[in-house]
């Protein structure tokens, strides 16, 4: 994997490049829709490439691993060739997933048991059986397997957890070098930088992961009830540390402004549920603002859904054909709201790529944050 940094904002820390693996480029900066269990829910493929116009998806290694399962994936040819999906997919460790299973896992430095939440089944994952998984599903992206604190977490906790993340980190390379990819294709290890908002631990983290010296770093533990502003800081700490010739993922972020504020600061990349978890809860992102299609103003709006028209639903479908879908609870309506957010999401990083090459990203940006987070 190469990651080409072809330019930088002037003004702030936004950049464009190019990311290359064996299965496409990625031109970033760029937003990645989250495929959990192999699919990125109500799309298809041809939704996301023609519609959403996604270069990257992402796979959870949880849900991929308790079902489908790794046999499955493996005779399949791995995930690319079970969903069909032939561009690159990411794939996280699963690790957030379990931690959030309160109550029925148990950390150790060993690794993590717990049981599923499909039949309550006992499992273990440990930072080498994770890279054993993450092989078999065959993403081009593989993420470390690290502990998430909540971010609630006091500064003794955090220190801990850090700890244990780091050491997790340093059996995940070592079982990653002692492998080899199942399909005759690369695939890279991005570790996470973790440390809850405190900033020294931050640092800390952040050199120990660039010391790693890896295709890419991710930034964890963010987004996860701190205040923004806080998130924004752990990112302009973190992002004066890690390497700038390799890409950086913020991990599970999220609204437009995040994905903004973010790009600014120097991410490359981005992930989350969002847009389509809110799309099905009738909550559009828009060029002109956020919507709610189930309030009454919409239900005689007879111009497009957006008239940017960043997915052909958008100028095909009116807010009040929307508006109706919803009120009658027609499956339609939660596809429909889904491809519009997506394809808004990718339109925005597009949008940001197109200006930071052009040298105006700032002035840009302080018009789009107004239109992005004002409610319609």
């Amino acid at each position: 994997m190469t990651f080409e940094l072809q330019h930088t904002d002037p003004k702030t820390n936004a950049r464009a490049g190019v990311l290359t693996t064996d299965h496409g480029p990625i031109q970033t900066p760029i937003f990645m829709p989250v495929g959990t269990v192999g699919s990125v829910k109500g799309l298809t493929v041809r939704d996301l490439k023609e519609e959403v116009q996604a270069q990257i998806i992402l796979g959870n290694t949880y849900h991929l691993y308790l079902r489908p399962g790794t046999e499955i994936l493996q005779k399949a040819g791995g995930l690319h060739k079970f969903n069909g999906w032939d561009r690159p997919i990411l794939t996280d460790s699963g690790g957030f997933q379990v931690f959030s299973l309160t109550g029925i896992r148990k950390l150790t430095e060993e690794g993590c048991t717990f049981r599923s939440h499909l039949d309550g089944s006992k499992h273990m994952f440990t930072p080498e059986r994770v890279m054993d998984i993450e092989r078999s599903i065959g993403a081009d992206i593989m993420m470390a397997l690290d502990e998430c604190p909540p971010g609630t977490s006091d500064y003794t906790y955090a220190k801990k957890s850090l700890g244990l993340t780091n050491r997790w980190l340093d059996r995940c390379f070592a079982r990653f070098n002692e492998t080899e990819p199942l399909y005759g294709y690369h695939q890279s290890l991005f570790p996470i930088v973790q440390g809850c908002t405190f900033k020294d631990l931050r640092q800390q983290s952040a050199e120990f992961v660039a010391s790693k010296d890896a295709d890419g770093n991710a930034i964890g533990g963010l987004a996860v009830g701190e205040p923004a502003e806080v998130m924004y800081e752990m990112i302009e700490v973190v992002n004066d540390i890690l390497p700038k010739d390799k890409p950086r993922y913020l991990m599970g972020v999220g609204t437009p402004a995040n994905l903004l504020e973010g790009i600014e600061r120097g991410v490359d990349m981005f992930d989350c549920v969002m847009p389509t978890r809110n799309g099905r809860n009738a909550c559009l992102f828009t060029s002109d603002g956020i919507m709610n299609m189930r309030n009454k103003k919409w239900e005689d709006d007879f111009s497009p859904i957006d008239p940017l028209g960043t997915a052909s639903v958008d100028t095909f479908y009116t807010k009040a054909y929307l508006h109706h879908l919803f009120k009658a609870q027609e499956l339609l309506a939660l596809e429909i709201a889904s491809i519009h957010n997506l394809a808004f999401y990718l339109w925005l990083v597009g949008e940001a790529r197109k200006h930071i090459i052009i040298g105006d990203f700032s002035s840009w940006k302080a018009g789009m944050m107004r239109r992005v987070t004002s409610r319609l």
